[in-house]
């Protein structure tokens, strides 16, 4: 695996700010990506993928979704043409057990967007991580992006 490379913070105190960065994305995601989405509660995790979804859908002419954050469930999913995307939530998991028995990379063509991913530090797979932060004041969110591949995805962000 490649070295990650980080992208600088991007302002995203706005949503229109958060709509351009699941845009770009929902141009270039494919079958098999795994996007980590790392930060606070409120700080725009779920935002930033029902944006994307909801690019995702129009692009392909399907209806908007409600997108939710899957918290309780812990796993909502959306079939959009030939893409299948699993929106994982790990915040009530606690223990590695738990995680084996939700067969997060059995699909290996499946979209993977996992919020609270911090189990899954110890597990080797190629990843785009997305670190949302809000700034010591609060008033402002920023958003950095890194990889371990794809680091051409992370320059148009420089």
């Amino acid at each position: 695996m490649h070295t990650a490379t980080k992208s600088s913070k991007i302002d995203i105190s706005d949503q229109k700010s958060l709509l351009e960065v699941a845009c770009k994305f929902s141009n270039i995601i494919e079958k098999g990506d795994n996007f980590l989405l790392y930060g606070e509660i409120g700080v725009g995790k779920t935002t930033f993928t029902r944006l994307l979804i909801n690019n995702l859908q129009i692009k392909n002419e399907f209806n908007k979704s409600e997108v939710l954050s899957p918290t309780f469930n812990i796993l909502n999913e959306y079939q959009i043409k030939n893409l299948n995307i699993k929106h994982f939530d790990l915040y009530r998991i606690k223990s590695k057990d738990e995680l084996d028995n939700l067969g997060l990379f059995e699909d290996e063509e499946a979209i993977k967007i996992i919020e609270w991913p911090e189990m899954l530090k110890s597990i080797k797979i190629n990843k785009i991580e997305f670190h949302f932060s809000y700034s010591n004041d609060f008033k402002n969110r920023n958003l950095t992006i890194s990889t371990n591949y794809k680091s051409q995805i992370v320059d148009e962000f420089k």
